[in-house]
């Protein structure tokens, strides 16, 4: 008997100490929510400020028009592969083999070639939107530092978050005062 005595003072204690547990998280949960309430925090969506700022609007136009000539190049090079198929398809049959075999191969090279010319331009392309995207996410970071520093934001998130409210989304903020500058 002695031990069943024990074990029941025993779980009496540890009930109280669960409650006891229970009531300091509770109290740790609404002082961090106090503490939390004397922050200020801002969000910034970054895919947004790249889509609709007037300085990434500005670097789109600026590379479109660095490589229209190049990219004028390659559908022609493309309209003259389609030419080339076309005619392959439509008199192939009716030329010689040396005519065909010609014809085919110059359709191999002229294919490989426009292969080449897309792929290196998708590449400088890239290359060309990343550097712009660098100078862009450099200055936005400035304004970004300046609207924290002016508005005394304690915490500024940039993507990718899973959840911000519009409540403390700046991103307006930041693509008005790029657009400024």
């Amino acid at each position: 008997m002695p031990h069943a005595r024990r074990f029941a003072s025993d779980r009496i204690e540890l009930r109280s100490l669960l409650r006891h547990a229970l009531v300091a998280l509770a109290l740790f949960a609404a002082a961090g929510a106090a503490a939390a309430a004397d922050y200020k925090i801002g969000f910034v969506n970054t895919e947004r400020l790249f889509r609709e700022a007037t300085p990434a609007k500005r670097a789109q136009a600026k590379i479109e028009k660095e490589f229209a000539t190049r990219d004028a190049e390659i559908q022609k090079l493309a309209k003259q592969v389609r030419d080339v198929q076309a005619s392959l398809d439509r008199d192939g049959a009716t030329m010689s083999d040396t005519d065909r075999r010609n014809k085919e191969r110059d359709l191999a090279n002229q294919t490989r070639d426009l292969q080449r010319m897309q792929r290196e331009f998708r590449e400088d392309i890239n290359l060309r939107k990343n550097e712009e995207i660098s100078a862009l996410q450099e200055r936005a970071n400035k304004v970004i530092q300046q609207i924290a520093a002016d508005e005394k934001y304690d915490l500024i998130l940039q993507d990718p978050v899973v959840y911000a409210s519009q409540r403390i989304d700046i991103t307006d903020k930041v693509i008005k005062a790029l657009a400024d500058k």
